[in-house]
């Protein structure tokens, strides 16, 4: 068997997949139907092509039926429930104030920024309602959708399901950080990821996990941030301010079934913080790791629950 390695730029980020298969394989075809899969996440729902399906119903006046493709409709729905049971802490509602403080196409504008904080808000579940016969949604009210921290988990998926309608049925895919693996390597080992630390200065791995048929995911505050007056906010908001999270967890990794859910449920763990975090994770049965920053190293502590 030989080891397969290929990837490319999507989503503002790159996707991979590293698989093992005959030498004769036709990579080149499975290669074509992975970037075609991320791609068509990619124009359904970025908020950074103006033409996006996600931008139609984004400028869509409220009790208007739009329209929507079948992808789009799975991931606004997985949204909506997992922002329901993590009691508004994950809400996919919170487009204007990403775009506010200049985490999307704009950079970031004072007045936007003052106008996201005082608007009175409702979570995206209690606002959007989806019709899934018909393919179609519309709003109940105003309201921009961000799928920013669910998508790339989508599109995750979409990359495994490419990969095994040609045949792979083992290999670990992702996209920034968010990570999916397929059954074991050919020792029967599982796939082997890191878990980061927290520390924007460096890239070097906190700890290790070994997968087979399992996603992860990383939700942290390192990567993508701002500095406002020598203060660091991360680009996750918190839904009731309308604004960066101000005292978060360095980063809260998820495990589950699927990348699309771990990937919003590392999200609603870094809105949530470590206590009611953990609290949930318990009752829900999801497997988290919150890493906590150590200011003189940036290494971090970390809390697990399962």
């Amino acid at each position: 068997m030989k080891r397969y390695a290929i990837n490319g730029p999507t989503m503002g980020a790159r996707w991979s997949a590293v698989f093992h298969m005959p030498s004769d394989f036709d990579v080149s075809s499975a290669r074509r139907a992975m970037i075609d899969a991320v791609t068509e996440v990619d124009k359904q729902m970025s908020n950074w092509r103006p033409e996006c399906d996600l931008n139609r119903l984004n400028a869509a006046r409220p009790g208007g039926w739009v329209a929507l493709p079948d992808g789009l409709l799975t991931v606004l729905g997985a949204g909506l429930a997992i922002g329901h049971i993590s009691g508004g802490a994950f809400d996919i509602g919170m487009g204007d104030a990403t775009a506010a403080w200049g985490f999307g196409p704009a950079e970031a504008s004072e007045d936007r920024i003052r106008t996201a904080r005082l608007a009175k808000r409702s979570p995206a579940h209690d606002v959007l309602e989806l019709d899934r016969a018909a393919g179609r949604a519309r709003k109940h009210s105003e309201m921009c959708f961000d799928l920013n921290g669910i998508a790339k988990g989508y599109g995750v998926d979409q990359l495994s399901k490419a990969a095994r309608q040609h045949g792979i049925e083992a290999g670990l895919f992702a996209i920034d950080g968010e990570v999916r693996a397929l059954g074991t390597q050919p020792n029967g080992r599982g796939w082997s990821v890191a878990v980061e630390m927290p520390n924007p200065e460096v890239r070097a791995a906190h700890s290790m996990l070994e997968l087979q048929d399992c996603a992860v995911a990383t939700s942290g505050d390192y990567r993508h941030w701002i500095d406002v007056a020598g203060y660091r906010l991360s680009h996750t908001m918190d839904p009731q301010l309308g604004m960066p999270l101000r005292d978060p967890p360095a980063s809260a990794t998820v495990l589950a079934c699927d990348c699309m859910s771990a990937d919003a449920w590392a999200t609603a763990m870094m809105v949530l913080g470590e206590a009611c975090g953990l609290a949930l994770a318990e009752k829900l049965g999801l497997s988290v790791l919150f890493l906590k920053h150590d200011q003189p190293t940036g290494i971090g502590c970390g809390l697990f629950a399962r």
